[in-house]
């Protein structure tokens, strides 16, 4: 009797491993499956960055993604072509002559699109100038400028994001100032991102 428990035991563990070994296999696969997301372009922590009196500061993470698209042009080719003709006696003549053909075509070209946050920390938000203000420089592709400002008036930190598409370079400046704007302390412009 004790003999056929244990066979009976040693079933019933059997089919409990086989049971568990593809739910086990299962999770295994899920997980491999979520972590295998796609990697940015490019990616990195910036700064900090301070204001020349060391009151207002800056840092964050920016990120860029590359993504195809098909860019449509024309295009001239050359194409040789044979033209015949019969002259006043009926004979025939040919020559070869070359064409110019316009064809619209297409090639592969990339838009970079990146996100910036930011993390804007005030450690002096009373009396005048209580503010502090970073400004972001955004310099495209096509050399176009663009800027970006951001202010904390209060004792946390404040966080801030934006985004766009083909970037050259972005700088950053952090200074002090009112609730309207930057007025003074500025740091410069310090790198965030930069092509390449």
């Amino acid at each position: 009797m004790r003999f056929v428990s244990r066979i009976l035991i040693g079933v019933a563990a059997a089919t409990m491993a086989a049971v568990a070994a593809p739910a086990v296999a299962g999770a295994t696969t899920a997980t491999t499956t979520a972590t295998t997301t796609a990697s940015p372009y490019y990616e990195a922590d910036w700064g900090p960055y301070f204001s020349s009196d060391h009151k207002s500061r800056a840092e964050g993470h920016v990120s860029v993604d590359k993504k195809p698209y098909k860019f449509w042009y024309w295009k001239t080719f050359h194409v040789k072509k044979q033209i015949c003709w019969k002259d006043k006696h009926g004979d025939k003549h040919c020559k070869w002559v070359v064409e110019k053909v316009k064809k619209k075509v297409w090639k592969w070209k990339h838009h970079y699109f990146y996100t910036v946050d930011s993390k804007l920390t005030n450690t002096k938000w009373w009396g005048g100038k209580k503010c502090a203000w970073e400004t972001f420089k955004v310099v495209g592709f096509d050399g176009s400028t663009s800027f970006k400002n951001f202010r904390n008036c209060t004792k946390n930190p404040k966080h801030y994001s934006f985004s766009g598409k083909n970037a050259a370079h972005i700088y950053v400046d952090v200074s002090r100032g009112g609730f309207f704007g930057p007025k003074s302390h500025h740091s410069g412009w310090q790198p965030v991102y930069h092509f390449s």
